[in-house]
């Protein structure tokens, strides 16, 4: 029987072919935009239960920190090896596979463990969610070529944005009305759901993205035969050192708002649990149009022809670098009236930095590259996310209150360093050129 999901499309009825494929490249994108918020609902969870998961279990800060880097002990090289099979096998079933397990993962907090199972647990939700970022851009960036991608890359992007905005008041209300268990079964109750919508409306495009394939032709399935570029000359190029460092910066800030932030603003600056999980949402929904308008930015620039070293690197790197003077000016504040906007300011703006990232690299790195590429670009990104809670933990045991303003400040020079990089390192045009492409 023949495999339909990889059938090309007709080209004797080219109107049809057109929006047969519009309608199928926005059905992929849509599902791909809620796989991600359900992927960061996951990873929320313990952040806004952590008060009583830790008086529950009798964790201290540095426990509980330790704990929530235990999700990211394999997400790292689960990240990297995801990314390299998205190269070698259909992205379909890699992505149900991933969401499959995620919900297997979240039952036994959902049924009861104890800190053994909570540990256990975060490691194996941690390999299944570590290539899920990489192989849904790989997934949907496929279907476009590169000047339409701007838009889907930042959709994905806002999916983890509105994952927390939507988590953050709802699993709030479940944890205080049903205890923080309940929370565990709700996200596994929206990882099955996810699967089977997916298995029934998912399928993978007959040509990958990368810079190689974002021609017309591209659109008709054809994939460039010349010899790819290894992944040490990959890896070697200024615009993925460049897009890496400003993405690990992103991602240390992304790690604090999921594990830290809501107890920062309960302990460290005294708002309600309520309002805490409100400000939560609140750095999340910034983050998300902010996304969309780096979208519209970039796109519009990219239009009029300005070089994506332009576009892409200095739009992203110049966010790193407000975000950093948001964070600075945050660490030195106690709770006041500019306490909100500064904390919007820094978590929020940030989060350009990960669409740029993978546009950037997908932009000059060959198709059959692309998904190894991005893979291991995440794998040396979400480091951040193994160092970040429990040295955050640390910080709080070790100081109390003070190191919340710390770990703040630490933050702020990342993200300058990520910003610097960002700013004069990103320029494809030069590394395809080096690349022989």
């Amino acid at each position: 029987m023949p495999n339909t999901d990889l059938t090309p499309l007709p080209l004797t009825d080219p109107v049809t072919t057109s929006r047969s494929h519009r309608r199928q490249s926005w059905t992929v994108t849509g599902l791909l935009v809620v796989f991600m918020m359900v992927n960061f609902a996951d990873k929320s969870v313990l952040g806004l239960a952590a008060d009583p998961i830790r008086h529950d279990l009798g964790l201290s800060a540095t426990g509980f920190g330790l704990a929530n880097s235990a999700f990211f002990l394999l997400f790292s090289i689960c990240g990297a090896a995801g990314g390299l099979l998205a190269d070698r096998i259909r992205s379909r079933w890699l992505l149900l596979s991933m969401a499959l397990l995620w919900s297997i993962a979240q039952m036994p907090m959902a049924l009861g463990g104890g800190l053994v199972a909570l540990v256990a647990s975060r490691v194996v939700l941690g390999a299944a969610e570590g290539p899920a970022f990489p192989v849904a851009q790989h997934s949907a960036l496929s279907w476009f070529p590169d000047h339409r991608r701007n838009l889907p890359g930042a959709l994905l992007s806002v999916g983890i944005t509105l994952g927390v905005v939507l988590a953050a008041p709802g699993l709030t209300w479940m944890i205080q009305h049903h205890g923080w268990r309940s929370a565990f079964t709700a996200v596994a109750v929206a990882g099955v759901v996810w699967a089977a919508a997916w298995a029934v409306f998912g399928k993978d495009r007959t040509s990958k993205v990368g810079a190689r394939s974002t021609d017309a032709n591209s659109d008709r399935g054809h994939e460039d035969k010349a010899p790819s570029p290894s992944y040490r000359r990959i890896l070697g190029t200024r615009t993925w050192i460049g897009a890496t460092i400003g993405y690990f910066s992103t991602y240390w800030l992304i790690a604090l708002s999921l594990v830290w932030v809501p107890s920062y603003l309960h302990d460290g600056l005294g708002y309600s649990s309520n309002t805490a999980a409100g400000l939560v949402a609140g750095i999340w929904a910034v983050n998300g149009v902010v996304l969309l308008a780096q979208a519209g930015l970039t796109g519009w620039l990219l239009r009029r022809g300005v070089s994506s070293r332009w576009a892409r690197g200095r739009v992203g790197g110049i966010s790193l670098l407000v975000s950093a003077l948001g964070c600075c000016a945050l660490s030195q504040t106690a709770h006041g009236p500019l306490t909100p906007l500064l904390l919007l300011i820094g978590f929020g703006l940030c989060g350009t930095m990960s669409t740029v990232a993978v546009t950037t690299v997908a932009e000059f790195v060959p198709a059959g590259r692309c998904g190894g590429a991005l893979g291991l670009m995440n794998a040396v990104v979400t480091m951040g996310g193994l160092i970040a809670p429990a040295l955050t933990g640390y910080l709080v045991d070790a100081q109390g209150q003070a190191g919340y303003q710390h770990a703040v400040l630490l933050a702020a020079v990342l993200l300058a360093l990520g910003g610097i990089a960002a700013v004069t390192l990103i320029d494809p045009a030069r590394d395809a050129r080096r690349l022989g492409l």
